[in-house]
């Protein structure tokens, strides 16, 4: 049996200086367009190394600290795990927190989906990419993008 996810996880909005945000759409929802998320893989794995993990895993970028350097904005988002998906988590688990990163990147950087993930990914305006997100709270990390930024 697979064990259960732990119920914290990541959200990092990629965006690039001019404030276009990536989506990607998920290969178990199609329709449901969102940022890069990921649990935990061990309750001790460092925030940071789950945000450079979950986002190479999903989007082939690589954050290397130097030229693409993940924005911690230390800010968690508590929320109820939608119903279709508890059954990833513990009996009695509902909610999860999420720690908010950012990262920027070049507009041409290649992105290389994981087919079992994801499938397809959008380049958008902040504004437009935060209508889109199926998450509240990824739609509010959008909105919060010119902000945060400053």
């Amino acid at each position: 049996m697979k064990p259960y996810k732990i119920p914290e996880s990541v959200l990092v909005v990629i965006h690039t200086a001019d404030l276009q945000v990536l989506l990607i759409e998920r290969a178990d929802k199609p329709g449901y367009w969102q940022s890069v998320t990921g649990s935990l893989d061990a309750p001790d794995e460092p925030l940071l190394a789950t945000a450079t993990r979950e986002l190479c895993e999903e989007t082939g970028i690589v954050a290397d600290g130097e030229r693409i350097v993940l924005r911690d904005w230390r800010l968690a988002n508590v929320y109820e795990i939608y119903p279709v998906w508890r059954h990833r988590y513990a009996p009695g688990v509902t909610q999860n927190t999420e720690h908010v990163f950012s990262v920027e990147v070049p507009r041409d950087i290649a992105i290389t989906l994981s087919p079992r993930e994801h499938l397809n990914h959008v380049w958008l305006p902040h504004l437009d990419a935060a209508d889109k997100c199926f998450s509240a709270s990824n739609a509010e990390a959008i909105l919060q993008l010119p902000h945060q930024l400053r």
